[in-house]
C-alpha cells in the first residue's frame, strides 16, 4: 500500500496539495499552528448513532467521539475540540459544521442545536443554520415523521471574516423582456403600478414623489440595460415593510421614514442560494454501515465562498477524505485528521481517482 502523507509540518513547510493524519483530532491539532487554516469543513461522529472503524496498536476498538453515555458530555468533548479549531482557524475563516440530530428513550434530543448554543457561548458566531434536506430516508418508527434532514451551521470566529459571494451566486433563468412597450422584470414586474401609486400618494411630499419616480426610472433603465433582472418597491402608504415597521430593528423601515420609498433589487450576476440545500447523500465513496460520506456538491459552495484560492481546508474527522478531496479539485489545499488509518488510505484512493495525480508523484 501506498504511504499516506502524515506530516503536517511537511505539509506546511514545503506548501504541499493535502495532509492525511491518523489520530484524535484534539490531539493532533494541537501541532497545527495558531491561525493556519482558512476553512473548516467537518461532521463529527453523531452521539450513540454510529460505530466508527478506528482501533488502537494493539487492534482494540478505540474510545471515540460519539460513545458517551452522556449526551453532555458528548457537547463537552465537541466544544473542547472546537476551542483548539478556533485556534488554529484564521481570523477571517469560517467553520461549516455538520450534525444529526438523535432520538433516545423515545424523545428528539435536539443535539445540533445543543452543540451549536455551547458553541456559541464560547465565543463563536453562527451566521447560517442551512438545512440540508437529504431527499431520502427510512422510516424507523411508525409513530413519527421520517428523518430527511440535518444542520449545517456556519460558524465565524470574526465578525469580519472572508466570504466570496459572487463566487456562489446562482445566474437567473429568467431575463426581463419588453412586453406591450415596458420592460417587465424576470418575473413579470413592469413598474406600471408602482407608479400609479406614486403619482397619486397623499403621503408622499412633492419631493420624495419626484425621488421616488427617479429611482424607479434608474431601475427600470438597469433593467434594459441587463445590470438587474428583477425588484420590487416598497412605498410608504402603500406597502408594508419586511420582517418589521420599527426603525429600530429594521433597516428598510428607517428608509421608508426618511425617504418614503426603498427598492429591492437582483443584480444580473444572481442571488446567493437559500438556506434549504436539496442534495443527496453520496453512494459512490459508501463502503459499509459505518462510512457516513459527505456528497461532494455539500462542499462546494461553502469552500468556494469562504476558503480563497490556494487556502487551506481542515477537515478534523475526515473519513474517506469528501472535504479533502474537494478543496483539491477547486485548487485549494487539504488537512484530513482521522482516527482510522484505514479510511485514511480509502481517502488517499479517492483524491487520486478523483484529482488525477499521477500514483508516481511525491503526494504519494
Amino acid at each position: 500500500m501506498m504511504k499516506v502523507n502524515n506530516n503536517i509540518k511537511d505539509f506546511l513547510d514545503n506548501n504541499e496539495p493535502y495532509c492525511l493524519i491518523t489520530g484524535n483530532s484534539l490531539i493532533e491539532l494541537k501541532n497545527i499552528p495558531s491561525e493556519t487554516v482558512n476553512c473548516v469543513i467537518t461532521s463529527p461522529p453523531y452521539w450513540l448513532l454510529r460505530e466508527y472503524d478506528a482501533l488502537d496498536e494493539n487492534g482494540n476498538q478505540t474510545e471515540i467521539l460519539g460513545d458517551e453515555k452522556n449526551y453532555q458530555d458528548y457537547v463537552n468533548k465537541l466544544v473542547e475540540i472546537f476551542d483548539e479549531i478556533k485556534r488554529v482557524l484564521k481570523k477571517d475563516g469560517s467553520v461549516w459544521l455538520n450534525l444529526g440530530d438523535k432520538y433516545h428513550n423515545k424523545e428528539l434530543m435536539g443535539m445540533p442545536w445543543r452543540v451549536a448554543l455551547a458553541m456559541m457561548d464560547k465565543g463563536w458566531i453562527l451566521r447560517n443554520d442551512i438545512i440540508w434536506d437529504q431527499m431520502k430516508g427510512t422510516q424507523s418508527a411508525k409513530d413519527r415523521l421520517r428523518d430527511v434532514y440535518e444542520h449545517i451551521f456556519h460558524f465565524v470566529k470574526s465578525k469580519k471574516y472572508y466570504y466570496a459571494h459572487d463566487e456562489i451566486r446562482i445566474q437567473p433563468i429568467r431575463k426581463p423582456k419588453m412586453y406591450n412597450g415596458e420592460m417587465v422584470s424576470a418575473t413579470g414586474v413592469s413598474g406600471k403600478k408602482y407608479r400609479k401609486q406614486i403619482i397619486e400618494s397623499t403621503v408622499l411630499t412633492e419631493e420624495e414623489r419626484k425621488n421616488a419616480l427617479n429611482a424607479l426610472d434608474e431601475v427600470l433603465n438597469d433593467l434594459a440595460e441587463g445590470k438587474a433582472v428583477d425588484f420590487r418597491m416598497t412605498i410608504r402608504g402603500e406597502q408594508r415593510t419586511f420582517h418589521s415597521d420599527k426603525t429600530t430593528v429594521s433597516g428598510r423601515a428607517k428608509e421608508l421614514e426618511l425617504k418614503g420609498y426603498y427598492i429591492l433589487r437582483m443584480g444580473a450576476n444572481g442571488h446567493l442560494p437559500s438556506d434549504i440545500w436539496r442534495i443527496a447523500p453520496e453512494d459512490v465513496w459508501r463502503k459499509d454501515a459505518h462510512y457516513a460520506v459527505f456528497p461532494e456538491e455539500l462542499l462546494i459552495n461553502p469552500i468556494k465562498a469562504t476558503c480563497p484560492e490556494n487556502g487551506i481546508v481542515l477537515d478534523p474527522f475526515s473519513g474517506t477524505g469528501s472535504s479533502v478531496a474537494t478543496a483539491l479539485k477547486l485548487n485549494r489545499r487539504g488537512i484530513g485528521i482521522d482516527l482510522s488509518e484505514k479510511y485514511n488510505e480509502i481517502a488517499k484512493n479517492r483524491i487520486y481517482e478523483f484529482i488525477e495525480i499521477p500514483r508516481q508523484s511525491s503526494l504519494f
